[in-house]
């Protein structure tokens, strides 16, 4: 399958839906050309990271949500990826008809049906307004927590699986999917270059971000697709590094730029099979009766502390 990592620049406030849409069609020409199948656009593609700002109008935050999808704006990149024979995944901020709100991403197939929804589980940040902080991360605030798990699908030849920015950093994350067998992890995302409370930690961000992809896709014997929406958003500035990460935990494409930038590889899905099959032979080699303290146990407990 060559699959291509859609990533985005940044998108401002004032930016309309259509016009980002115009973008993710430009991109979508540029897989097509490529030669891909399945493009992966990041973690709430179609506004700006709106949880940076304390509001408290409904109105004004309602404005950030889809309430259907395809919904006017969105039905270009739906058509058009249907007429080009190409699937996609795309995140979104989504409000259910029941009045829920989710961090989303579905995955689209050539034929331009939804098959796979998956709703952010893993939400950063705080729900009280910080006004020490430079920017707020209020995804606690306008996000519920994802209620339909980690599933994984059959689609484009493969067994797919979503997930969304911080759901990367937990190891819990891939091992669900990796015990459905999943083949390829699309994974956007939307990181601050920034953290205030431990500055320190800066120049270890792009570090980080590497690393829990690439250790999620070895030690589960997949390929993660990584995409950003990068760059100075709103005076806030967002890592880039879309990266495609091959079962071995390679990288084998990288984005260069702060920007619209696309980056494709041909991912071969037998690759994650010595992996599955003799490394992280799960049915061989797991011993789930010792592992009850991550299901049991949220917080950490040290020994000396227990009572």
């Amino acid at each position: 399958m060559i699959v291509a990592a859609a990533q985005l620049g940044p998108i401002q406030r004032a930016d309309r839906r259509v016009d980002v849409v115009k973008r993710l069609l430009a991109l979508l020409h540029e897989a097509k050309a490529r030669g891909a199948e399945l493009v992966v656009f990041p973690e709430l593609a179609l506004t700006t990271f709106f949880p940076r700002w304390w509001m408290q109008d409904q109105a004004e935050i309602d404005a950030f949500f889809e309430t259907e999808m395809p919904g006017p704006e969105t039905k270009p990149l739906f058509d058009e990826a249907r007429r080009l024979g190409l699937g996609f995944c795309l995140g979104y901020a989504e409000k259910t008809a029941d009045g829920h709100r989710y961090n989303t991403s579905i995955l689209v197939d050539a034929g331009g049906r939804a098959v796979l929804t998956y709703r952010k589980i893993h939400l950063p940040g705080h729900a009280e307004h910080e006004p020490w902080r430079p920017f707020q991360h209020l995804e606690k605030r306008y996000f519920d927590v994802g209620d339909l798990g980690f599933p994984v699908w059959r689609a484009l030849g493969g067994v797919l699986g979503m997930c969304i920015c911080n759901d990367r950093r937990w190891p819990e994350t891939y091992r669900v999917m990796g015990l459905q067998g999943v083949e390829m992890i699309l994974l956007g995302y939307n990181t601050p270059a920034h953290n205030p409370p431990a500055p320190e930690q800066d120049a270890l961000g792009p570090f980080h971000n590497h690393l829990v992809m690439q250790a999620g896709a070895y030690q589960n014997a997949t390929w993660v697709v990584g995409v950003a929406k990068c760059g100075r958003e709103e005076g806030c500035d967002l890592i880039g590094q879309s990266a495609i990460i091959a079962p071995s935990g390679e990288i084998v494409a990288q984005a260069a730029t702060l920007g619209d930038e696309l980056i494709s590889a041909r991912c071969d899905l037998d690759l994650t099979r010595p992996y599955k099959d003799t490394i992280f032979n799960f049915a061989r080699h797991r011993r789930p009766e010792h592992y009850r303290l991550i299901v049991d146990r949220v917080g950490a407990e040290p020994p000396e502390e227990r009572r």
